[in-house]
């Protein structure tokens, strides 16, 4: 396995961001403005960032955090890249990012058929508080809300999760 870096995205990746948004999520993939519009609020209320391999993209993440609120707005991995832990370690570096933040709790929403990355969030401590019927368009599926305490949670660097990829939706997460 070859070596995955983190770093900071910016708009120079979103070519390359495009492409794997378009693959894991086809209709319901953000556009290039929505992800313009995402990276233009970093680092005041935003953090992306994008897991590099061998000069790709292997997978990205971003998080909104404001007050002592986060949210988990996305993370996407390669398909070819799964159950390599690359989700687990994104996920990782959001709730870092939230907590040094003063973030005291995480919301994302996940696709109700997408038990892939539901167990990654369960296995990092994430339990469902609701449901938002139809929230993906234009599939009409619809989001597990899902909360985090950052308050009762451990650092979160054990990387036994399965890499799941979630990626964004209209207005919130998504995961597929």
């Amino acid at each position: 396995m070859t070596e995955i870096t983190f770093r900071p995205m910016t708009t120079a990746d979103l070519d390359r961001v495009l492409e794997l948004e378009l693959s894991l999520f086809g209709e319901e993939a953000w556009s290039r403005q929505m992800l313009v519009g995402e990276l233009g609020q970093q680092p005041a209320s935003r953090y992306y960032l994008v897991a590099e391999s061998d000069g790709a993209i292997a997978g990205y993440a971003g998080l909104l955090a404001a007050g002592g609120q986060a949210d988990v707005l996305t993370i996407a991995v390669a398909a070819d890249r799964w159950s390599q832990g690359i989700g687990s370690q994104l996920l990782d570096r959001l709730l870092a990012e939230a907590r040094s933040r003063g973030a005291t709790e995480v919301f994302l929403e996940v696709r109700a058929d997408n038990a892939r990355a539901q167990r990654l969030y369960q296995w990092r401590g994430f339990a469902e508080v609701g449901i938002r019927r139809g929230y993906y368009q234009p599939s009409g599926m619809d989001a597990i809300v899902m909360r985090l305490d950052l308050r009762q949670s451990g650092s979160g660097d054990d990387s036994a999760g399965d890499g799941a990829s979630a990626g964004p939706g209209a207005s919130g997460s998504q995961a597929s």
